[in-house]
């Protein structure tokens, strides 16, 4: 029992000292956007609910067990006749607690929580369309005609024949997505083939890319910096070939950026408006 007992402190004075406290978001990303933040903070609610009410109980029973064992001259007690009104206190206060803490501790925190998520459209400043394809993704600014693809470029030696890896191995890609930092991003997610699903840990989203709908989410990333996710639904073979990476600039860095865009973006437009004529008269001829 003694060990017991020591054991039980240990576990106290480790959760209560300084250095465990230090990494309260656990196993969690810095949060960058209101959403993360709302998400770590749901999270550490209800661990610290959960462990409060596990040393309780675990605290009643071995209390029980050395209070009530049989060598101390405890007697078990014989129950009959109706049940008293002490027996339905212990039946129905756990329910009475139980009941508190899913509705009330936990259920406003996270019915604020959802509400927030799902606020897309108010005071949005930015609109970023996500098309997911077998194995890429697409990205398109509408209302400033940009679009772009991005894509894995980690060296297939790296994947296929141990090479040695690198500090980004497997989320990596060409063309990453740059937004503006304190700007409310909406995003609308959809597929060209199958379920894709657009994740970025530290932004505290994740919205599935179905084909043939359109879903929305949003996310004001409040610090500049380079952040890094992935494909989180299972979508075939290169499921795993398909990172998400977001570099998130000053405005006046995202405006130059968005500028080069559409300065490369114009020469193919251009050659596009020319070639469809001429392919209208080469259709028109062979008809």
């Amino acid at each position: 029992m003694r060990s017991l007992y020591k054991l039980g402190l240990s576990v106290v004075l480790a959760l209560g000292s300084f250095a465990a406290w230090a990494g309260y978001a656990f196993n969690f990303p810095e949060p960058v956007t209101p959403i993360a933040r709302e998400t770590l903070h749901m999270h550490n609610l209800v661990m610290v609910v959960i462990l409060v009410l596990f040393f309780l109980v675990f605290g009643l029973l071995i209390y029980s067990f050395r209070t009530h064992r049989k060598d101390a001259g405890y007697k078990a007690a014989t129950f009959s006749g109706p049940v008293n009104r002490k027996q339905w206190l212990w039946v129905l206060s756990p329910f009475a607690l139980l009941f508190f803490i899913d509705y009330v501790v936990f259920g406003i925190p996270a019915y604020h929580a959802v509400v927030m998520y799902e606020d897309t459209k108010t005071d949005a400043e930015l609109v970023v369309k996500v098309t997911g394809s077998q194995w890429l993704w697409e990205y398109e600014f509408p209302a400033e005609g940009v679009s772009f693809t991005s894509r894995l470029i980690t060296p297939r030696d790296q994947i296929d024949s141990g090479a040695a890896k690198g500090a980004h191995y497997l989320l990596e890609v060409d063309n990453p997505l740059v937004l503006p930092v304190g700007k409310k991003v909406r995003f609308i997610t959809t597929s060209n083939d199958v379920i894709h699903s657009w994740w970025v840990p530290a932004f505290g989203v994740k919205r599935d890319a179905v084909p043939g709908f359109l879903r929305e989410f949003w996310a004001t990333v409040e610090k500049t910096g380079t952040y890094r996710g992935q494909c989180s639904e299972l979508c075939g073979k290169e499921h795993g070939f398909m990172p998400v990476v977001v570099n998130v600039v000053t405005e006046e860095e995202f405006t130059k950026w968005l500028a080069g865009k559409k300065a490369a973006a114009a020469p193919a437009a251009a050659s596009t408006a020319v070639i469809a004529p001429a392919a209208k008269a080469v259709l028109a001829k062979a008809q």
